[in-house]
């Protein structure tokens, strides 16, 4: 057979190699992974409290602060701080109550004595006359009462037009709006002044929040957190004075930091001094240095202290 007879032979018919099949085992089935929802310690429903968060701030945005603004407008500073007055005189009755709950005799005459005072002379209120006579007014509800007896917050809770709170504060403000009209039964026992009250007083205090809330959220990169701590922190502040008679600082700026506000830097920055002294300065005596007790510092001249920059000796 020629070479090229074997070549067309080949390619006719090529040799046949047998395909032998390896079984494959199936993938293993890998179950999804359980979604996992992370929320800050305290607040386990954090999910549905940015929910109502969004919505309050657009309610907030579109009716609450534009109805605020105008209720400013039209009612002068000395009037809405009038009724203010008068529905924080109101509490006062409250405010004794649980003063004696949480066994604070001297609180408590303090605080019939101030609703005494301004109920009479202050005019049912009006006029803060108690304040004047070293009796101001010192918020305090049956949340505070609970928390006095070592009751925990709760989680923390956001409510529309109520703001944040927490389960124990909730139960509190509950409470202390049902011992009002015992206390003070005609006409606050009505609804109608219920009602009245809690939507003047929600107002006036947009009103005077609203510097307050731009100053916390001007610089928050999450408006929800930032608003949380603050309320948490000065809530705990609050119960911890309560406990323990000790008066914590609270969060007068949300913005600085309670941790590092009080506390002045380790290191305090070395003020920049001209390497030459100036040629008017008159020259250091060099016998006065040489001494081996150096004079103490002037302490009305910061520059007198050597750790603050004194100038080099020549």
């Amino acid at each position: 057979m020629s070479p090229g007879a074997a070549v067309a032979q080949a390619t006719v018919a090529p040799a046949t190699v047998p395909v032998i099949a390896v079984p494959v085992a199936p993938a293993p089935v890998v179950p999804p992974a359980k979604r996992t929802h992370r929320h800050a310690p305290g607040d386990p429903l954090e999910g549905a409290n940015r929910t109502l968060f969004s919505i309050h701030n657009f309610l907030d945005r579109i009716l609450f602060r534009p109805i605020s603004r105008v209720y400013k407008a039209i009612i002068p500073k000395p009037l809405r701080t009038g009724i203010r007055h008068v529905f924080s005189n109101l509490d006062e009755p409250v405010v004794f109550v649980n003063d004696v709950l949480q066994l604070k005799p001297k609180r408590a005459v303090r605080t019939f004595a101030r609703f005494a005072i301004n109920s009479t002379v202050g005019i049912g209120g009006v006029l803060d006359v108690a304040k004047k006579a070293d009796l101001p007014h010192r918020p305090n509800g049956f949340g505070d009462t609970l928390g006095r007896y070592g009751v925990g917050p709760g989680p923390y809770i956001f409510i529309p037009f109520i703001g944040p709170t927490t389960l124990r504060d909730l139960l509190g403000t509950t409470a202390d709006d049902a011992l009002l009209p015992v206390t003070i039964p005609e006409p606050f026992s009505r609804k109608e002044y219920t009602l009245t009250r809690g939507v003047v007083t929600g107002i006036d205090l947009r009103v005077e929040s609203d510097a307050d809330l731009k100053a916390l959220y001007a610089g928050a990169a999450d408006r929800y957190a930032s608003l949380r701590s603050v309320y948490l922190q000065d809530r705990a502040a609050e119960i911890e004075e309560i406990r323990h008679g000790v008066a914590t600082p609270k969060l007068d700026d949300p913005l600085l930091d309670p941790d590092t506000s009080t506390t002045p830097p380790a290191t305090p920055p070395t003020p920049t001094v001209d390497p030459a002294p100036p040629a008017a300065a008159p020259a250091i005596d060099p016998a006065a240095t040489s001494s081996t007790a150096p004079p103490s510092p002037d302490t009305s001249d910061p520059l007198s202290d050597p750790a603050k920059g004194t100038p080099p000796k020549p």
